[in-house]
């Protein structure tokens, strides 16, 4: 039987993907649900797999557009059959192989002497295997190294692969005029009409603010082996600072409107999106209504959406949608810089890296961990006073945490009910 494979479709208002990659060869002989090929969306990348076992048949190339629905491959489910019954025999056979008298079995793989490192530097790894394998810490040489038996479709595999038996060159020294050409994804090229679009379109500003970082790092040391048994995971900065940002949206509302065409639309939620860094591209998930969640609740969920978006398992739904965005650049060493706004959004939160400086405290100077804060924001809706009202509010919850429990007032006023 022939089986058509066709493209799914990422969401309602995308018709086109492009091929970004083929997990397998033409011709090979695929087990069903395995990986097969990734496409590529304005939004996403997103996995197609195999239905049933068989032998595939490639119908469109690496780089193509293809329309939603399109069919990128045939699987002929015939070979399914004669790769069972060929697993059946090498398993039957790699019993018959064992010693009866010693329990020795025939070695699998080359014997390596004790201190020697075998190599395996020309194994052709998916996307999807590399996370596992970076989240497992774990080497291609730990994979190989851990495979018990090899089968005749491992060896058929090197057969059938053409040898060289070039003689290797010593490298020589000196400076490389070599040129590495790499056509952009689909994802990064929509990304780059995305940011020029902004600075050509809106009348974009940043305005700048420092936070004393110590209360939430006091707060979270404090309290993180309790959290972690509580929740089962542990308390990051980034679920801080979208309550935060929940919190000053309301106080603070044209920070998070939008512009549609001659109107300026409110909305009564906050949907803060997370700009997660993938191999593909930057991605921003969406953590919906988290004026109405708690700390462990968006911390929860901000884990969930970037594992997803890092293996390609999110939906294009969890990344549309949002009305302000976070985006942290301190995690790859950034002091300060002027995030992009993300349309049709009007704001955007930069976050730093936390370094220890001198500050000046009831008039001493002293050492606290300080964050440089930017909030970029589409002049055209929002008015500097808001702009700045808006960070400053931010700065107030993340420097006395304890407000965010109490909707951003003050714990000791409300208290006493003044």
């Amino acid at each position: 039987m022939i089986i058509e494979i066709k493209v799914p479709s990422p969401g309602e208002s995308i018709t086109e993907v492009e091929i970004g990659s083929w997990l397998v060869d033409n011709g090979a002989v695929v087990a069903k649900d395995q990986e097969i090929a990734e496409v590529e969306s304005d939004k996403a990348t997103l996995t197609i797999i195999a239905v049933e076992s068989g032998k595939i048949e490639i119908k469109a190339t690496e780089g193509e557009s293809v329309e939603v629905g399109f069919v990128v491959c045939t699987i002929d489910t015939s070979f399914a059959l004669e790769e069972s019954s060929q697993s059946q025999s090498q398993s039957q056979l790699a019993v018959e192989e064992k010693h009866p008298v010693s329990n020795i079995q025939h070695p699998t793989s080359s014997i390596e002497r004790p201190g020697t490192l075998k190599v395996f530097d020309k194994v052709k790894v998916t996307s999807v295997a590399k996370e596992m394998m970076k989240e497992h810490g774990l080497s291609v040489n730990d994979i190989i190294n851990g495979v018990k038996r090899l089968g005749k479709k491992e060896v058929e595999a090197v057969v059938n692969t053409p040898q060289t038996n070039a003689v290797p060159t010593i490298q020589q020294k000196g400076a490389s005029r070599k040129i590495d050409r790499q056509k952009m994804s689909g994802l990064r090229r929509k990304l780059s009409k995305r940011l020029i679009s902004v600075k050509n379109e809106t009348a974009m500003l940043t305005t700048f603010n420092e936070i004393d970082m110590g209360f939430v790092m006091d707060l979270r040391k404090k309290n993180q082996q309790k959290f972690i048994e509580t929740h089962g995971f542990k308390l990051g900065f980034m679920s801080f600072f979208t309550k935060a940002v929940a919190i000053a949206a309301k106080a603070f509302p044209m920070v998070n409107a939008q512009l549609d065409g001659e109107e300026i639309v409110s909305p009564q939620f906050v949907d803060v999106g997370i700009a997660v860094s993938t191999p593909k591209g930057l991605m921003v998930p969406i953590v919906r209504n988290a004026e109405v969640k708690s700390i462990p609740q968006i911390e929860l969920e901000i884990k969930q959406l970037a594992e997803k978006a890092r293996t390609k398992k999110i939906s294009v739904s969890e990344l549309t949608g949002g009305t302000f965005t976070i985006t942290n650049g301190g995690v790859f060493g950034s002091l300060l810089s002027t995030p992009i706004i993300n349309p049709p959004q009007s704001a955007i939160l930069g976050m730093h890296n936390i370094v220890e400086r001198p500050v000046a405290v009831d008039g001493k100077v002293v050492i606290r961990p300080m964050m440089y804060t930017a909030l970029s924001y589409d002049h055209r809706v929002i008015d500097g006073k808001d702009s700045v009202g808006f960070l400053v509010k931010v700065k107030e919850m993340i420097e006395n945490p304890e407000r965010m429990f109490t909707g951003g007032q003050d714990a000791g006023k409300l208290l006493l009910g003044i």
